[in-house]
């Protein structure tokens, strides 16, 4: 093979990728084989860089473990995420836009990463009047932890008081509302997954 070639292949560790992505599924070459179609022996050769792959050859290891082409040719170091947000970027918006009581506001803390798997807020709840909080309802599931303060929380027909290093987790399809307890601040993390 050119030595141009090699070396200009060398960055993105195709052969070493491929290893790394048989071995998390705990396959064998000969497995793997059957499945894309090539030989345990072709598939030695390209873990061991001896042999360079086609774009087809590639496509079909990367419909097994379900994975793009992307995954072949992009820099390391940029698959993992890393989003720092600084206090000073982050912005303070109401609980309901448009004016009206607002019983927290809040602050997006992972706003700069990119394919977030989940979202994290900090949020800060008011007094409000009326007895009842105001319920909402949205996929997936939520993790509160109190930093500071005393809050309601309501959860379908239930409500759990919370004080500060208190943690709560739950199935956020359920209708569920915050209302803070007390008269002093009251701030959590909010974090939500689907």
């Amino acid at each position: 093979m050119n030595s141009t070639i090699t070396q200009k292949l060398k960055p993105y560790a195709l052969g070493e990728k491929l290893r790394d992505l048989r071995l998390k599924k705990s396959m064998g070459l000969v497995q793997l084989g059957k499945h894309t179609g090539l030989s345990p022996a072709m598939l030695s050769k390209l873990e061991n860089g001896r042999l360079v792959p086609t774009l087809p050859t590639l496509l079909r290891i990367a419909m097994v473990f379900s994975v793009g082409l992307d995954y072949f040719f992009s820099d390391e170091r940029k698959r993992h995420v890393v989003a720092i947000v600084r206090k000073q970027d982050r912005i303070r918006l109401p609980e309901v836009p448009g004016g009206g009581e607002v019983s927290y506001w809040f602050e997006s803390l992972d706003f700069a990463a990119n394919e977030r798997k989940l979202n994290a807020f900090l949020a800060e709840f008011q007094p409000v009047g009326g007895d009842k909080p105001r319920l909402h309802q949205h996929a997936g599931v939520e993790f509160l932890y109190m930093i500071r303060g005393k809050l309601d929380l309501s959860i379908g027909a239930d409500t759990h008081t919370l004080d500060a290093g208190d943690a709560i987790y739950f199935d956020a399809s359920v209708r569920h509302g915050y209302r803070r307890a007390g008269t002093h601040s009251s701030t959590a993390i909010i974090v939500t997954a689907q």
